[in-house]
């Protein structure tokens, strides 16, 4: 696995023992729980016409990636709200 700079320095820290790891309050347990809940919850639900073409070739990507292609269209969805998608001519 690859690390970059700050990932080596977060390891190097730890493994030095400069850095020391504490457990999460009952109160920061609860919030992470509440942010994990949000986090997953999909509660919109969108009908959309693909073309038949697109529409096999979602399907086909989803099946190599081995994950139903709705969760390939939500994620692909999500990464370009996100702005980790980019159009080739940016």
């Amino acid at each position: 696995m690859k690390f970059d700079k700050e990932e080596k320095e977060i390891l190097e820290a730890y493994d030095t023992g400069k850095l020391k790891l504490s457990k999460p309050s009952p109160k920061e347990i609860e919030a992470i729980k509440a942010a994990a809940d949000s986090t997953f919850k999909k509660d919109k639900r969108v009908t959309i016409r693909l073309y038949d073409h697109d529409y096999k070739g979602i399907q086909k990507k989803a099946l190599q990636m081995g994950v139903p292609y709705q969760t390939l269209i939500s994620g692909i969805i999500h990464r370009y709200i996100e702005g980790d998608l980019i159009s080739k001519s940016s």
